[in-house]
């Protein structure tokens, strides 16, 4: 009987030691809840490192330590929960702003730039005196090397209030360095491309915004009779927002309209070839010039931008559906006769075509032109018809380009 009565009194110490150990944890749980939420809550994401650390980033052996990193964020976090604690009952919104550009909103506006330049910059010193000059013109040629002399004659035409750029589709350019004026020049080099697949793709309307004018011209042009800033002059007192130089009559002349007239500034119609001109105030009579030396306005450009195709290289036809750009356009396209040039009509870009079917290379050029031409004039006439359906409005006749 004296076994049974030791086991009873053995087994209370360890009841007691149970309840011990359970009452423990829940204060231990407790405690720690308690003692969790005393701590702010840090979202990593919004950790804000102070400028110590770039420069440890920059320099690794500050000698900067780990734990000196954690107590700059942790302490600049505890700052944050703090401020945002204070300010719970009025939070502040987050930024978006639908009049930024597309993508932009969730910027503040005064970080937006919008718009850029082509003026170079220096590696060094303070941005705010790197331009000397802010040139006010672009002029653009798209060249190849056998033209290399007739270029270096037209840019010398151009006053330091031009950027030059150079558009390469021979991929040539380090043989261009023996003239002063390419060091400063800007030079895009893609093979086989013409001036158009290069305007859409690097003369966007807001990386040309700070030029009053636009030039986009070829490279066969004779300058002898030519000064740009004198021709800046023409346009602007005649209001032309699309315009060309006044061609030699008797060289490279297909259109009336382009031929030089010798006994006037400028003009903006002409007549044609009985049947050509439907209307005396449509091309290629009026509100036309062509795409060889077209110079445009800076509000013009950011049409005619839009209305260049990314697949139809060559322009063809996009001298007809320049009016489509400027209103009135028999009053803002026109040719400035007092400034002339010649056509010298050398087939160069034609040559770097490809021979194929017993054909020349320039055979094949000729024939894309020509059927760009009539690609674009259908995609015109299609894009104006479904507006206008679109609107349920008849469509005009007067589509064509």
């Amino acid at each position: 009987m004296a076994k049974p009565g030791i086991l009873g009194r053995s087994s209370m110490p360890r009841s007691n030691e149970g309840m011990r150990l359970i009452f423990s944890a829940v204060i231990g749980v407790m405690l720690g809840y308690l003692f969790g939420i005393s701590f702010p809550t840090v979202n990593i994401t919004k950790l804000h490192f102070p400028s110590s650390i770039v420069s440890y980033i920059e320099d690794r052996n500050s000698g900067i330590t780990t734990q000196t990193l954690l107590n700059h964020a942790w302490t600049s976090a505890n700052s944050h929960k703090k401020n945002n604690t204070d300010t719970k009952s009025d939070e502040i919104p987050k930024i978006y702003v639908t009049s930024n550009p597309k993508g932009a909103e969730r910027l503040p506006p005064g970080i937006v730039v919008s718009e850029t330049d082509l003026y170079p910059r220096r590696l060094w010193g303070e941005p705010s005196e790197d331009l000397t000059i802010q040139p006010r013109y672009l002029v653009t040629f798209t060249v190849g090397i056998g033209q290399k002399a007739n270029i270096d004659a037209a840019v010398k035409k151009f006053s330091e209030n031009f950027t030059i750029m150079l558009f390469h589709y021979d991929g040539r350019t380090t043989e261009w360095d023996e003239f002063d004026w390419s060091k400063r020049a800007i030079h895009v080099s893609v093979s086989k491309q013409t001036k158009w697949w290069y305007a859409k793709r690097f003369l966007h309307p807001d990386v040309v915004a700070r030029y009053d004018y636009i030039f986009i011209w070829d490279e066969d042009l004779g300058v002898q009779h030519f000064n740009a800033e004198a021709y800046i002059k023409l346009v602007r007192k005649h209001g032309l927002e699309i315009s060309q130089p006044g061609l030699e009559p008797d060289r490279g002349l297909t259109w009336q309209m382009t031929k030089r007239r010798g006994d006037r500034e400028v003009h903006k119609v002409t007549e044609e070839r009985p049947g050509w001109c439907s209307d005396p105030h449509l091309p290629p009579c009026a509100a036309f010039v062509e795409i060889m030396a077209t110079v445009f306005s800076r509000d013009a450009w950011r049409c005619v931008w839009h209305m260049i195709q990314n697949d139809l290289v060559h322009g063809w036809g996009l001298d007809f559906a320049l009016r489509k750009c400027v209103e009135p356009a028999h009053e803002k396209i026109g040719v400035v006769d007092a400034q002339w040039i010649v056509h010298q009509s050398v087939p160069s870009l034609g040559n770097q075509g490809k021979s194929e079917n017993g054909k020349a290379p320039w055979e094949g050029v000729r024939g894309r032109c020509r059927k760009e031409w009539g690609i674009f004039q259908t995609r015109l006439a299609d894009a104006e018809k479904k507006y206008y359906l679109d609107r349920g409005i008849t469509p005009p006749n007067s589509t064509s380009v």
